[in-house]
């Protein structure tokens, strides 16, 4: 019988993914793991950071009949997300925390302690599907669901932790996933979804990278695309790319942030055709159904997470960058962001974005 060990968050997610692995025969461990503020209370600390879901996650584990233990991930957490978080912000980027997450914490260390253990295998609730392509290597394939589908945070795994991963909510939607486990009698059938970042539970990003770093970004000009000062921003950590509120400041009409300049302390605003772009550049990049680009390829690319996706023709760059350029102009290419490209419904691979052309 293969061993697997399912991240439980206390969410209806992954608490399903323990039951129909345990369903599927599969000698079942639940893990949850402590990753973020030991003193926080279980108010303060919430999603599937809070304390409440090593309670959660400990009444599914009796329910269905599986053991259960609480991991202390929190220097891997802090080392990895959320100094890459504040580092990226005080860089004038707009990070995406899940990602690394993801990479680092979810996969790198709890699989390393999952195998030393003896186990086959990890689990995640994730709505997405690992597959194994013809040419051997393995990739994450899109859930069945484009609603919820969460295969572009999971683009950086690596080909061993892919071999080693099972998601088994991937085939399902999510009221699917909801009735399974009503009538599992799961505790956490009902639980309302994680919105937020789980460590900025009021999403006021600014203020925790101050408070984290304890560096407070100074105030300075925001100006247009030829340098003419429009006015004065609060500090490069309150905006990204893309942003129309909050700002501020008004002018009579809706003007959105094109770029953030930290050497210079600016600020860049235009009007809604100036957001758009038609090629990047990034950085980082894992390929997961081939080994590495070599020659330009025609792909579907996401640029965040609700992107919905562009046609675009990638190829290779200097110092392992890959240049994309999609047919249509897409809105706010965002430096720091991931880009993630797309063939036949799977991942080909995908990048940080460190700028636009």
């Amino acid at each position: 019988m293969k061993k697997v060990v399912v991240g439980m968050s206390g969410g209806v997610d992954s608490s399903a993914a323990a039951w129909l692995l345990k369903e599927q025969g599969y000698d079942v461990i639940g893990v949850t793991m402590q990753i973020w503020n030991e003193e926080a209370s279980e108010e303060e600390d919430g999603g599937c950071c809070g304390l409440s879901a090593v309670e959660d996650a400990r009444r599914v584990a009796e329910t269905i009949g599986i053991p259960h233990y609480v991991m202390n991930f929190r220097e891997i957490f802090r080392n990895n997300v959320i100094d890459y978080f504040t580092r990226e912000y005080l860089a004038g980027r707009t990070p995406n925390p899940c990602i690394a997450c993801n990479r680092y914490v979810k996969w790198e260390a709890l699989l390393n302690r999952s195998l030393e253990i003896g186990a086959d295998y990890i689990a995640t609730g994730h709505y997405a599907r690992v597959i194994r392509l013809p040419n051997g290597r393995y990739t994450i394939e899109q859930s069945v669901t484009a609603a919820k589908d969460q295969s572009y945070a999971l683009y950086n795994l690596t080909q061993h932790q892919l071999a080693h991963t099972l998601m088994p909510v991937g085939d399902y939607h999510k009221n699917e996933i909801r009735d399974m486990a009503a009538k599992a009698g799961l505790p956490v059938a009902s639980k309302p979804d994680s919105q937020e970042i789980c460590f900025i539970p009021d999403h006021d990003y600014a203020s925790f990278v101050a408070e984290y770093t304890g560096k407070t970004m100074p105030p300075g000009n925001f100006v247009d695309s030829s340098g003419r000062i429009l006015g004065r921003h609060r500090g490069i950590t309150h905006y990204t790319v893309g942003q129309r509120k909050g700002l501020g400041i008004t002018f009579g009409k809706p003007m959105f942030v094109l770029e953030i300049r930290p050497e210079a302390n600016e600020v860049v605003l235009g009007e809604g055709n100036e957001v758009f772009g038609d090629t990047l550049i990034c950085s980082q990049v894992n390929f997961m159904a081939i080994e590495k680009l070599e020659e330009e390829r025609h792909v579907t690319a996401k640029i965040r997470y609700s992107h919905s996706g562009a046609d675009c023709m990638i190829r290779p760059g200097k110092d392992g960058q890959v240049e994309c350029r999609f047919d249509e102009p897409v809105r706010a290419i965002t430096p720091g962001q991931a880009v993630v490209f797309y063939e036949d419904n799977h991942v080909l691979g995908g990048g940080t974005i460190i700028g636009r052309r």
